[in-house]
């Protein structure tokens, strides 16, 4: 069953990649599992943000139109960053907000996931 769920996400990379959807915040959600507490935080590509030690950056996002079956699919890097100890590097890979626990983060503290892409709105002027 995993293997078919597997395939199946292999196939849409390319079918996303040429759709010409690409967004430029990646709609996050992160768990820490010590508190129990869900934050829902976006991560503008290219720019790392923070979730309690882990520092993710958004390298891609793509979302595929309205008309195709609904999906969102972000390229993360995660490291785990520490004062006393060296940063590394805990996962970089595609991650699909379909299917999370395909290509998930596995830390002992925090989970990661991708739950949507969208456009970044302009700060409209201010007026008064």
């Amino acid at each position: 069953m995993r293997l078919a769920a597997v395939l199946a996400l292999l196939t849409a990379i390319p079918a996303m990649a040429q759709t010409p959807a690409p967004r430029d915040i990646a709609v996050l959600r992160g768990l820490d599992k010590i508190t129990g507490a869900i934050s829902t935080f976006e991560a503008p590509l290219e720019r790392s943000v923070r979730f309690g030690t882990i520092e993710i950056v958004v390298r891609a996002c793509r979302k595929r139109p309205p008309e195709e079956p609904p999906e969102s699919a972000a390229f993360v890097e995660i490291r785990d960053v520490r004062p006393s100890v060296q940063s590394r590097t805990l996962f970089a890979g595609w991650m699909f907000a379909s299917s999370p626990a395909l290509s998930a983060l596995e830390h002992a503290v925090y989970d990661v996931w991708v739950i949507d892409c969208k456009i970044a709105t302009p700060a409209l002027p201010n007026r008064g």
